[in-house]
């Protein structure tokens, strides 16, 4: 009797195998296909935004154009003051606009750079954890294994 069921067990954890092997393959072939993509993704993105930034380089020349075409049509006096000042706050302005932005963009290296390390970090983590699990599968069939070869020898 025990003959059938070793032959039994031993099919039964081949096919398991089997089918927890094909499971993971299939996972990895996805994450794979993922990997082809994301340089494709990414550069997507990157033209997105490059299109985007000369849409707006066009949108602010063509706003401005046409301000200074109305303002020299219609002979708009200027003051001289009032420029003066208009020039300075601009210049100001676009200075700290300047600085935030470079501000902002170092805030999203970091905090990129910070998840990296963290999908680095859940890594290692998910390596130890499945070290510790297989250590506790490795004594439980050990101590398995012993108790049934105590039941069998009685």
């Amino acid at each position: 009797m025990s003959e059938k069921r070793s032959a039994r067990d031993e099919g039964t954890t081949a096919k398991t195998s089997e089918v927890i092997d094909t499971v993971r393959d299939n996972a990895l072939r996805i994450a794979d296909e993922v990997v082809k993509l994301q340089p494709q993704f990414a550069q997507s993105v990157s033209n997105l935004q490059l299109d985007s930034i000369k849409t707006v380089r066009s949108m602010i020349q063509t706003a401005f154009a046409n301000q200074k075409q109305i303002a020299s049509t219609l002979n708009i006096p200027q003051i001289p003051q009032v420029s003066e000042q208009i020039v300075k706050q601009s210049t100001e302005t676009t200075n700290d606009i300047i600085r935030s932005i470079g501000i902002f963009n170092q805030l999203n290296v970091n905090a990129l750079n910070a998840a990296r390390e963290n999908v680095n970090i859940y890594n290692r983590t998910l390596d130890a954890v499945a070290d510790f699990n297989n250590n506790i599968v490795n004594a439980w069939a050990s101590y398995w294994s012993a108790q049934q070869q105590q039941f069998f020898r009685a």
